[in-house]
């Protein structure tokens, strides 16, 4: 299985042979370096951790962890059963163009919202008598229970939820560079984080 850590760099798009546009996701993948490795005897399981980006400062326990690997900006760890060695480097010529992929990530967060933009409601009627009500819920259920139900679709907090997208197709891989290229759209802002793995 292929993993990497990636941040999100921006949209693009590419021609296939046939002509066909497919737009792009462009990620940089990488370097990450293996800062730990889980085994069934120690941890209860196989997984390795991994570092990718730099930081400048960091609590004392990560840096005696990553004793000579250096500080990361973001870690996590795959479940994988052929680990790597700690200190070995992961870059994006591990992927390869046509291959099916799972992304990761923190969609955008919209702070609260109303009904209309986060659950699509289509808000009252504009005329005959109606006033002030146009983005408004409506009515929220019944008399009998006297409560508000649990489940029901109101305003609030809307985005920065952690989102997998999967079988998403990687379009081009530029090792030189460590940029893949997927197809569509990824969860997240720009310069955001992004788990990358084999679907």
């Amino acid at each position: 299985m292929h993993f990497i850590i990636a941040k999100k760099v921006g949209m693009t798009r590419r021609f296939r042979d046939d002509g066909t546009v497919v737009p792009a996701t462009v990620l940089q993948a990488g370097p990450c370096t293996v800062t730990k490795v889980l085994t069934t005897d120690n941890d209860g399981y196989k997984a390795v951790q991994i570092g990718f980006g730099s930081t400048r400062s960091t609590k004392k326990p990560q840096k005696k962890a990553w004793d000579k690997l250096g500080l990361f900006a973001m870690v996590a760890e795959f479940r994988t059963e052929d680990a790597p060695e700690r200190g070995s480097i992961i870059d994006a010529s591990t992927f390869a163009p046509g291959e099916m992929v799972k992304v990761t990530g923190t969609s955008k967060g919209h702070g609260f919202q109303g009904v209309v933009k986060r659950h699509k409601f289509s808000g009252g009627p504009a005329s005959h008598g109606h006033k002030d009500n146009l983005r408004m819920p409506g009515s929220i259920g019944a008399t009998f229970p006297q409560h508000v139900m649990k489940g029901t679709r109101m305003a609030g907090r809307m985005g920065g939820e952690r989102i997998s997208v999967k079988n998403l197709e990687i379009v081009e891989v530029v090792p030189e560079q460590h940029l893949l290229l997927v197809k569509g759209a990824v969860p997240g802002s720009r310069n955001g984080y992004l788990l990358i793995q084999s679907a």
